[in-house]
C-alpha cells in the first residue's frame, strides 16, 4: 500500500497532509507551536489522534518518542556519525538503511524484509514523499518513524546552517 505525504509550504508549524493512493485524506500531522521540543501529533480523518511524536530535551544527539494509545512504543536515535546520518528505531526491532540526503531509504524488521520504502519527489512545491508499506498492520507505525526521520534531518540541516 502507498502513503503520500505533502508537506504545506507556508505553515508556522510543520503541517503535512498524508493522502492514499486514492488521494483521499487519510492523515494529517501538526506540530506544536511555541513548545520546547518538537512535538508532532498524528490525526485521521475524523480528528481522532493516532500517533504522537515528541523530541526529548537536553539529549546530545536527537532522540524522538513515539506514542500510541498513550503508551510510548517506539524511540527513535540519531546515532553519532561522521559521514552520513544514521537512525535506531528501537521497541520495534526495526534498522533503517539507505541515502537520506537523497530521501531514499528503507526501514526493515529483525527478519530482514521490508516495513517500508520511502522516495522524495524532487520537482515538487513543497517537500513530498511516497511511502510503499509492505504490511497495512504497519502503516501508522511506518508513518510515524518516517516523519520523525525527516523532522529529525531538517533539525540537522538547520543547526549545520546556523552554525556556518
Amino acid at each position: 500500500m502507498k502513503l503520500y505525504i505533502k508537506q504545506k509550504v507556508f505553515s508556522i508549524t510543520d503541517k503535512f497532509t498524508v493522502k492514499d493512493e486514492a488521494e483521499t485524506d487519510k492523515y494529517f500531522v501538526e506540530g506544536e507551536f511555541f513548545t520546547l521540543g518538537k512535538k508532532l501529533h498524528i490525526k485521521d480523518a475524523n480528528g481522532t489522534e493516532q500517533v504522537f511524536i515528541q523530541q526529548k530535551l537536553l539529549s546530545f544527539l536527537p532522540k524522538y518518542f513515539i506514542f500510541m494509545e498513550d503508551q510510548q512504543v517506539a524511540e527513535i536515535v540519531q546515532k553519532l556519525s561522521f559521514f552520513k546520518p544514521k537512525y535506531i528505531i528501537t521497541g520495534l526491532d526495526w534498522t533503517v538503511e539507505g541515502d537520506f540526503s537523497a530521501h531514499q531509504y528503507q526501514i526493515r524488521n529483525k527478519d530482514g524484509n521490508l516495513v517500508v520504502s520511502l522516495t522524495k519527489a524532487w520537482f515538487s512545491w513543497g517537500d513530498s514523499y511516497e511511502l510503499n508499506i509492505t504490511n497495512p498492520e504497519d502503516e501508522k507505525m511506518a508513518l510515524a518513524a518516517v516523519i520523525t526521520i525527516d523532522m529529525a534531518m531538517q533539525q540537522a540541516q538547520s543547526r549545520n546552517n546556523n552554525h556556518n
